[in-house]
């Protein structure tokens, strides 16, 4: 496990272009953390990394996004599921276990049909250290 300090947008977009080094394709990254705590921003700087093409937009009402670069980035927002099965999401397999490098917001929506392996990512925010301050755990 691995804690970073993030005191803006730009820092949490730089945690991700650093992580970007370690990833292949077939990789699953589930993050988690509160509205408005970061996530966008990470799949921001994880797309720059990944020198992808088009804008990075949350997929809340289409639930995928597919970003052709260096290596194929599939950004899931599933926001608005919740409590599903297997069989609810067997749509999903293609790209959970396909070519290129799943970032989903609001993992924990999901958590029984992950794989096993997978690298989780909480965002938390601590007004205390800062109204923009994120604690971000790579777990």
């Amino acid at each position: 496990m691995k804690i970073y300090d993030s005191f803006s947008e730009n820092d949490t977009r730089e945690i991700a272009k650093e992580l970007s080094r370690q990833l292949k394709e077939g990789d699953v990254i589930a993050l988690a953390g509160e509205l408005g705590a970061g996530k966008t921003a990470f799949v921001k700087g994880l797309h720059s990394a990944l020198d992808c093409d088009g804008e990075v937009t949350s997929p809340t009402f289409t639930l995928v996004n597919q970003y052709d670069g260096e290596k194929t980035l599939y950004h899931f927002d599933v926001y608005r599921l919740e409590n599903i099965s297997i069989d609810d999401c067997d749509w999903i397999d293609d790209y959970i276990f396909g070519d290129g490098i799943c970032i989903i917001e609001w993992a924990d929506n999901i958590k029984d049909i992950l794989p096993e392996e997978h690298i989780r990512i909480e965002i938390r925010k601590d007004y205390s250290k800062g109204e923009s301050y994120r604690e971000i755990k790579i777990c």
